[in-house]
């Protein structure tokens, strides 16, 4: 039983089964919404707890991905994206356990907290869609470069909001359509919908990031796009790849002036 908000994001990290990882992000959520919590504080582990499988590869080493058009293909889509929900649960409980606490405001925990809750529902959506179709997660191997955006940025509240959701997380708004494109091609309804699910709540989830990016500049009186662009170039192993969903960015209050110069 946990008794502080901060300890209740270390219980996740620090569970290897996903399916703990969802329950411990639903009791949590819910306590904190209920007013049951205290922030406190915790020391989050280096790298979350994981399961002896999926194998973590690094990227290079990843199988191409077959066509969606195959169930064979359909389930390799989805794993890979339920791998990446898997990390995003935890990358939003380290933020609120690495930098949260009495120095940033009640709203800012609140909403992490529903960021984290939404991931946790996004796997579980995306495993129950591996399940009909004969899989679950861990039946292929998943790529290890998510973590080492967290690892680059756990000494920098700047860095890990400007690469996390401003980087890594928009980045699905660019790719996310066209997923959704495939899967409609191939008649693959159920998987449809849960992406379309997922790409709604992502856009919430970079607006996140960027209304506290902007927040935290203001609080040092730092110019965001510039702060940005200066992040990215240090912490960002690679380079932003258009083309942009500018109309999804935008929604999200990701200006072009923050990304555009960069490519």
């Amino acid at each position: 039983m946990t008794a502080t908000l901060a300890e209740a994001a270390v219980a996740v990290l620090n569970a290897p089964a996903p399916a703990d990882k969802v329950a411990l992000t639903a009791s949590g959520a819910a306590a904190w919404r209920a007013g049951t919590l205290a922030l406190g504080s915790a020391s989050p582990p280096d790298r979350p707890a994981r399961p002896a499988r999926p194998e973590l590869r690094p990227p290079r080493d990843m199988p191409r991905r077959r066509a969606a058009g195959s169930d064979a293909g359909r389930a390799a889509l989805l794993h890979a994206l339920a791998h990446i929900e898997l990390n995003a649960i935890d990358l939003a409980w380290d933020l609120i356990a690495r930098f949260g606490g009495e120095a940033l405001p009640r709203a800012f925990h609140d909403e992490w907290v529903d960021v984290a809750a939404e991931e946790a529902k996004h796997f579980a959506l995306l495993a129950e869609r591996l399940a009909s179709l004969g899989h679950c997660y861990g039946d292929l191997p998943a790529h290890d470069g998510l973590w080492e955006a967290a690892q680059a940025t756990a000494g920098d509240f700047l860095g890990r909001l400007a690469v996390v959701p401003l980087v890594l997380e928009a980045r699905g708004l660019d790719v996310t359509p066209a997923m959704i494109a495939r899967l409609d091609r191939a008649g693959d309804d159920a998987g449809a919908a849960v992406l379309r699910v997922i790409y709604e709540d992502e856009i919430g989830h970079v607006a996140t990031g960027t209304r506290w990016f902007r927040w935290a500049c203001a609080e040092r009186g730092l110019e965001p796009a510039t702060t940005y662009r200066a992040l990215v170039r240090r912490y960002f192993k690679g380079a932003l790849k258009p083309p942009f969903n500018h109309e999804a960015r935008h929604a999200a209050g990701l200006d072009p002036a923050f990304y555009d110069a960069m490519v």
